[in-house]
This record gives structure tokens, C-alpha cells and sequence, in this order.
């Protein structure tokens, strides 16, 4: 029984090139911190209050407390960290790649809808936190922060490691802030679908949690920023996930439980560090995040229904047209479409 099962494993050669070992590393590395860094953190913290190094969480409890608004005033970027060179090994673990299709005048603001979600949006960390794929240099002048759940800035010393990313909590007061700012060059980038779309991150699966989603149009609206529509192909490609169509048990659960913590389970699988058979480690599949041309949009700070209703139908005509445009590059078949829920 037990060699049944070890034939069935698929090993990694031994002799692997050491850039590949190197890749593989850094995106362990980054699993990690996506599931578990944070409660680590939590109890570290938690755990040296009952040491001799007692010292070390008093002290950040303070600057804590001190630093409580930062997350929600621009975060602290650290532009060093974004440009390690550990980042490209990451990209180009999959590999990851930014598509300009348009050019943004770095004297606007802008947000930037991510679709889809995927399990741990890989394409919009290594786009958007890092300078792995050239952001910068494809978009001069321009800032980006991506959107990442509140609850994740209460975490003790891990907050202090997403913001030194660029990452700001998804709340309409962290996004006004940057938006606010004078002079233009920011970039606030959102997964739109947020946590519910994970749950329909399967491969071949091109559904797109926007039809009831209207508060980044009114948040645009409101400061005068032009929408940009991305899509990430790709995002969903990178993991299995355990089948959980609507109306199973699973889904029920899994919805129910979002509902309750904010953010969602979806139970998935790929590869292992030393094996391609099971484990956590995604896929090494190509992910090419295609950013489309921007919507301008005239600043109303009390915009009507009528209003917010015609950019967001306009919104999702043209993330349609990008993704019609450009999945015959993609290996996208040819009858597959956009799927809005």
C-alpha cells in the first residue's frame, strides 16, 4: 500500500539549477507569509511578554499606539524592499508579467480594478508591491498601493511588513487619503471581487464578481480619478481548488464563514517544495496581467445613482473588451467569456 502511494508522487530531479531552487525559496517564503506570518507574528508577540525579552513587545505596544493611523494616512512604502532582487526570482517562478496597453499621465490619480481575484493574487503582489516587473518604468511617475483587508493592519509587526510593501487597508478612508493627495501619481489598485471571488478561483473559470460592486466607481467619482481596468490571465491557473460550485454544502460554509471573519477559505492545492504532486506551493504557470486604457472620469463628490450606474456598465464594457482583446494571447479559448456575477 505504502509504495502504491509513493508512485504516485512525482520528485523533484535532483539536479535542479540552483536559480530554480532559488525561485522556489523565495515564493515558500511568500506562501507563508500570505497564510500564516500573521499569526505567527500575533503570538510571538504575545509570547515575549512572558519572557525576559518581555521589553521588546512593551515598547512596540507604545509605538503601536503611536502609529495607529499610519496604515490609513498612505502606509510607510519602503521603495528599497520593493526593488530586492528576491522579487524577480518570484517572477520568474511563474512568470509573472505587466502588459501596458495605455498610456496614464502621472498628473492624475487613478484606480485600478484587479480581476480576477484568484486564490492569493499573486499577479497583483509582484505587479504592484514590488518592482519586479517594472511598474514604474512602464508607468512613470506613478505610486501604486494595493488594497489589502483591515484586519491584517492589527497584526503586531506583520503590519509594519505589508505597509513597508505599499499595501493600505481596503477602506474607503485609506483610498481617500491617497486619492486626496495633490498633484496626481497614485495609483490605487483593488481586487475588486475581494474574498468572495477566490471562491470561484478555478482554472478555465472566468467569473468576475462586478455586477453588485459600485463603491470604487463612486470612490473615483468622488476625487476625480480615472478608472483603468485590469485583467490578470492567468490568476486562476496557479492552484486547484477543491469543486464548491453554489448550492453545495461546501459553498455554504465557505460563504457563511466570510461572512462572519471577512475573508474567505477556499480550499486549494498545487505542488510541494520537493514534489509536484500536492502541497501549497502554486503551480509554475504564466500569469500576464494586462492593464487596460483609462475611463476619465470628472470629479462629483455627490455623484447620483444614474451616474454611478453609467460608469459602472462602462466599466465592465471595457474590462470585456480588454479581455476579448487579448485572450487569443493567452491561450484562452476562443468561446470563453467573461462571466459577471
Amino acid at each position: 500500500m505504502v509504495s502504491d502511494f509513493d508512485l504516485r508522487i512525482c520528485f523533484a530531479p535532483a539536479d535542479v539549477p540552483l536559480a530554480r531552487r532559488i525561485q522556489t525559496a523565495v515564493v515558500l517564503q511568500w506562501v507563508f507569509s500570505f497564510l500564516a506570518l500573521a499569526p505567527t507574528c500575533i503570538i510571538l508577540f504575545i509570547l515575549l511578554l512572558f519572557t525576559r525579552f518581555w521589553l521588546i513587545s512593551v515598547l512596540y505596544a507604545i509605538w503601536w499606539y503611536i502609529d495607529w493611523d499610519t496604515p490609513s494616512h498612505g502606509g510607510r512604502k519602503v521603495p528599497f524592499l520593493r526593488r530586492m532582487r528576491i522579487w524577480e526570482y518570484m517572477r520568474d517562478y511563474f512568470p509573472i508579467k505587466l502588459v501596458k496597453t495605455a498610456d496614464l499621465d502621472p498628473r492624475k490619480n487613478y484606480v485600478l480594478g484587479f480581476h480576477p481575484h484568484g486564490i492569493l493574487v499573486a499577479g497583483a503582489f509582484t505587479n504592484f508591491c514590488t518592482e519586479a516587473t517594472g511598474f514604474s518604468k512602464l508607468f512613470p511617475g506613478l505610486r501604486s498601493h494595493l488594497l489589502m483587508l483591515p484586519l491584517w493592519f492589527r497584526a503586531p509587526f506583520f503590519r509594519d511588513y505589508i505597509m513597508s510593501a505599499g499595501l493600505v487597508p481596503s477602506d474607503k478612508e485609506s483610498a481617500s487619503y491617497l486619492l486626496r493627495r495633490k498633484g496626481g501619481g497614485n495609483a490605487v489598485v483593488i481586487a475588486v471581487g475581494g474574498a468572495p471571488e477566490a471562491l470561484d478561483a478555478h482554472p478555465g473559470d472566468y467569473t468576475v464578481h462586478l455586477a453588485n460592486k459600485k463603491g470604487f466607481i463612486k470612490l473615483a467619482i468622488e476625487h476625480g480619478a480615472d478608472l483603468v481596468p485590469m485583467y490578470s490571465f492567468g490568476e486562476n491557473t496557479v492552484f486547484d481548488q477543491v469543486e464548491n460550485p453554489r448550492g453545495t454544502w461546501l459553498r455554504y460554509i465557505q460563504e457563511r464563514m466570510q461572512h462572519i471573519m471577512g475573508i474567505s477559505l477556499p480550499l486549494f492545492h498545487a505542488r510541494g517544495v520537493f514534489q509536484y504532486s500536492f502541497g501549497l506551493m502554486p503551480y509554475r504557470k504564466p500569469i500576464n496581467t494586462v492593464v487596460g486604457r483609462p475611463i476619465p472620469v470628472d470629479k462629483n463628490e455627490k455623484p447620483t445613482a444614474e451616474e454611478l450606474d453609467v460608469f459602472h456598465q462602462r466599466y465592465m464594457d471595457e474590462l470585456s473588451c480588454l479581455f476579448e482583446e487579448h485572450k487569443g494571447n493567452y491561450g484562452v479559448a476562443e468561446d470563453a467569456h467573461l462571466l459577471f456575477q
